[in-house]
């Protein structure tokens, strides 16, 4: 399964599926490489990442055979 990239993350990164890298083994890792790798996220507020449809953790583990969502801060009224 891919990285799936939704909003103002998708246009950041100029894709809507990324490849999990590989060594990539929590969360938290995840996190600090979407943001090495692409430094637009930085400016986000907040970056939440669901695995499997739920809302995950720093510290959970994923595993390329889950379903990774990166899910940037949304605005609405």
């Amino acid at each position: 399964m891919g990285l799936l990239l939704f909003g103002v993350a998708k246009d950041i990164a100029g894709q809507s599926i990324l490849t999990l890298p590989e060594g990539i083994t929590t969360v938290g890792e995840l996190k600090s490489w979407l943001l090495a790798t692409y430094p637009g996220l930085q400016q986000l507020n907040s970056l939440m990442i669901a695995v499997n449809r739920e809302y995950a953790v720093d510290n959970q583990p994923i595993a390329t055979s889950d379903e990774i969502a990166v899910i940037p801060p949304v605005s609405g009224g």
